[in-house]
């Protein structure tokens, strides 16, 4: 950063937007249970179905190992679902 108007640009682009937010948990207990193939399924049904409302996020640990892979589904105006113990069969749901 070197300008306050950069701050600023940067600080808009990270405003939520109108899109559900699919969050896949990648640290090395989600990877270690599974999780790439999750993240995987996901970006495969998303692209199948050619949905432009969705995007994907990666995260770290969510301080919730024993529940991993873990998937949080964020609509905007709802609640938070996060899904655990997932698999690629259940992200393809």
């Amino acid at each position: 950063m070197k300008s306050l108007e950069e701050l600023k640009e940067l600080r808009d682009k990270m405003q939520p937007d109108d899109k559900i937010r699919v969050v896949v948990g990648l640290a090395t207990c989600g990877i270690a249970a599974g999780a790439k193939p999750v993240l995987e399924a996901v970006k495969q049904v998303i692209e199948e179905k050619k949905l432009t409302n969705v995007r994907v996020f990666q995260t770290g640990c969510v301080g919730l190992c024993q529940y991993e892979p873990i998937m949080e589904v964020i609509e905007p105006g709802k609640d938070k679902v996060t899904y655990v113990k997932m698999d690629a069969d259940k992200a393809r749901t």
